[in-house]
């Protein structure tokens, strides 16, 4: 307890028993030594001389009123003194005001002092000064003794210039006999008088400042340092410890460092135009237009999402859920309400919901769910965000366990948005050598910006030859996965990693691969039975390989989205369609079609069995491109698979139209057709057991060999490779 304390608290105790003594009529006596030995008599029967005391005193100069007055007001200074309180905040800071600039002024007398000192000390210091260059001085006189005597040296030209022989080194003092350096030999305190220099100190003096002592100086030492015995050159590699060390030329790899969260905009606070009254409001409108079609339920529940309202109703007993699906207009007309969707019933409650577009969409952007608990405490590298449930919640996915994802919705329903929050997602979770990405773009202008992000595995594809091409290489490495996790073992691919890591071989660490196709169709046109097979081989299989595959597209038709290609991809993610057909392709059931769009989705992942509306997140351009440059910025080079690119190359160039139409019969038909030396239709049909369209095919890719010639009426194709030449370039290829 402090001064202070104790002083206030003695103070409120005075002012209290002044109070206390008011009360008592020995306050108005006159006061003398009898009447205060007379009070201090009485004791506890009246105010006591320390109350009654201070108290006579205040009445006799400002009566009973101004008493109460200055004890009030004295209490109340003294709480606030005690109490952290302004006016005490104010004493301690001009206390500690005070205190610092009596500490500041003796600061400055202390340094007007040295001052002063240094100055007096100045005679001193030119004295030194004297010394020094009358030491320089005997140092220039014995170099030039030196040079007088060099013809008469020795031919070891390396050896010190000072020669001292044993009996003059034993003559030399002992290191405590050499002068110390003190603070009064460099002029702190002033010399009364300059020494004359002893031979000693010469001595001392001139072997200390010799510059070629120790071979650095004008004179070189030869490669044993001039001593005797010592042939051996030294490592001119080896470096001294005082020498600066040469910068490495090959800069340190810089580590991934992941984009900081506020390069994305917070969210807006938007207050909503529903408030909880107009809530009531519909919700017994509901009530009593449901009432008015004979049909009897009541609204248990309202929950307002950023998109919809949902009015969560309870049929009574008896009545159909059908016979409230089939008011839907109905109730829009009595709301009116721009839009309604009828989810009958909701999963997991007894209740019917009724979707109602909001007035106003409450916009969520995905730095809200990326600073979010759920996407934060998520374990999976490729746990990406969904965007915000009809509740308010949060929804993070991970592609792990969708564990494909077919999107699709009609132009500017937030497809393309939604591609980029994904991305976007995976960049804020995992490194470039925990998942990498291939992105493949028919439409250029919507995943081009991407190249340069260390997560690539190769550039965007754009051709969709070289797309087709991309997917048929991604089954190869599926397969090739799969023979490494035979080899080691395993199952998938964390149980591989693991394996690789405990022998020490993390090289071999694999990384998860996230294929992502922004625009299906036009895939499809170009090479459809190539692209609907690599995607289905890859839907099936590559799961446990670490693969996941993401398909996109505009058009919801069964042309692009077959039967195959949907029976293999369970997890969907619908936006806003035109028709109840589409919603259909894309889910399997009616609802797309009533979304509102603007990212409004149904997402529907495996495993759910009615899908979720959500309502998805949105990134501005501006947003991906600031990301993309802080990566290019700070991050290292996309280090591009280059077989992968060779490879793709290989096949979108030259050779095109073979890789997409190769059969896997047309080595062995080749082989029939050079053994034979004739090629026919006919005789491939018999050999093979296949078809007409199948054998007319393989006999036009041998002629686009030039394997055979061309057709020449009815004579059978002439064959223009030899056997020789067939079998050479089969040892070849096995050599490769």
């Amino acid at each position: 307890m402090t001064f202070r304390s104790i002083l206030c608290l003695i103070l409120l105790f005075l002012f209290a028993s002044v109070i206390n003594a008011s009360f008592y009529p020995q306050a108005n006596d006159t006061m003398s030594i009898a009447a205060l030995r007379q009070i201090f008599a009485a004791g506890a029967e009246n105010g006591g001389v320390l109350g009654i005391l201070p108290a006579s005193l205040l009445v006799k100069s400002v009566g009973k009123a101004g008493l109460y007055i200055v004890s009030v007001v004295g209490i109340m200074i003294t709480l606030l003194f005690i109490i952290d309180t302004p006016l005490a905040t104010f004493f301690d800071s001009w206390k500690i005001k005070r205190m610092a600039s009596r500490q500041t002024k003796e600061e400055q007398l202390a340094i007007n002092r040295s001052i002063i000192e240094k100055s007096a000390q100045g005679t001193g210091r030119q004295r030194m000064e004297e010394e020094l260059e009358r030491a320089r001085k005997v140092k220039e006189a014995s170099e030039r003794a030196k040079e007088e005597r060099a013809p008469e040296r020795e031919e070891t030209r390396g050896a010190p210039d000072i020669h001292i022989s044993g009996e003059e080194f034993k003559a030399m003092p002992e290191e405590e006999s050499l002068p110390r350096f003190t603070p009064e030999t460099i002029g702190l305190n002033p010399a009364k008088e300059p020494q004359e220099l002893t031979d000693r100190h010469k001595k001392i003096i001139e072997y200390v400042t010799d510059e070629t002592l120790f071979g650095d100086g004008k004179k070189k030492t030869s490669e044993g340092f001039g001593l005797e015995g010592s042939p051996v050159a030294p490592d001119r590699k080896a470096k001294s410890p005082f020498e600066e060390k040469e910068e490495s030329k090959t800069p340190a790899e810089k580590v991934y460092r992941f984009p900081p969260v506020d390069l994305l905009k917070k969210p807006e606070m938007i207050r909503g135009t529903f408030e909880k009254s107009t809530l009531q409001n519909k919700a017994k409108l509901l009530e009593e237009t449901l009432s008015s079609f004979g049909v009897s339920a009541s609204v248990l529940n309202v929950v307002k999402g950023p998109t919809v309202t949902r009015y969560e109703i309870q049929p009574s007993a008896g009545v159909k859920v059908a016979s409230i699906v089939r008011l839907a207009d109905d109730i829009a007309l009595n709301l009116k309400a721009k839009s309604i969707r009828i989810e009958a019933p909701i999963p997991g409650k007894a209740a019917i919901g009724i979707e109602v577009e909001n007035e106003s969409i409450n916009k969520v952007v995905l730095r809200e769910l990326i600073e979010s608990k759920e996407f934060r405490q998520h374990k999976s590298k490729i746990a990406v965000a969904v965007g915000k449930g009809i509740s308010g919640d949060c929804i993070v996915t991970d592609l792990k366990d969708m564990p494909h994802l077919l999107i699709a919705g009609a132009t500017g329903s937030g497809k393309s948005v939604y591609i980029n929050t994904l991305i976007i997602s995976i960049l804020y979770r995992a490194k470039p050598e925990e998942v990498k990405l291939l992105l493949i773009d028919p439409k250029v202008v919507e995943l081009g910006n991407y190249n340069g992000i260390p997560h690539l595995l190769i550039p965007v594809v754009t051709e969709p030859q070289k797309a087709a091409a991309a997917l048929s290489w991604a089954v190869s490495e599926m397969t090739d996965r799969y023979k490494k996790f035979a080899e080691e073992g395993v199952r998938d691919l964390d149980s591989y990693n693991e394996s690789v890591r405990a022998k020490g071989e993390d090289a071999l660490v694999l990384p998860q691969i996230v294929m992502i196709i922004d625009e299906l169709a036009d895939l499809m046109m170009i090479a459809p039975s190539q692209v609907e097979e690599s995607i289905c081989r890859l839907a099936q299989m590559a799961r446990a390989a670490g693969m996941h595959l993401i398909v996109a597209t505009q058009r919801p038709s069964v042309d692009v989205i077959t039967g195959v290609i949907k029976a293999n991809i369970p997890s969907r993610i619908a936006f806003a369609v035109s028709s109840q057909f589409d919603s259909r392709t894309i889910l399997d059931m009616g609802g797309a079609e009533k979304l509102v769009g603007k990212g409004d989705m149904l997402f529907s992942p495996q495993g759910l069995g009615k899908p979720l509306r959500v309502q998805g997140c949105f990134i501005s351009d501006a947003e991906v491109h600031s990301i993309i440059s802080y990566m290019e910025k700070h991050m290292p080079e996309p280090e591009y698979a280059g077989d992968v690119i060779a490879a793709i190359d290989r096949v979108g160039s030259g050779g095109g139209r073979h890789e997409e139409e190769a059969d896997e019969l047309l080595t062995d038909a080749i082989e029939t057709v050079v053994r034979a030396e004739q090629a026919s239709v006919s005789m491939l049909q018999r050999r093979f057991r296949i078809g007409y369209n199948r054998a007319a095919r393989l006999v036009d890719m041998m002629e686009e060999r030039g394997i055979i010639g061309p057709s020449d009426g009815s004579r059978p194709r002439k064959v223009l490779m030899s056997l020789d030449q067939f079998l050479l370039l089969e040892e070849q290829a096995k050599d490769q």
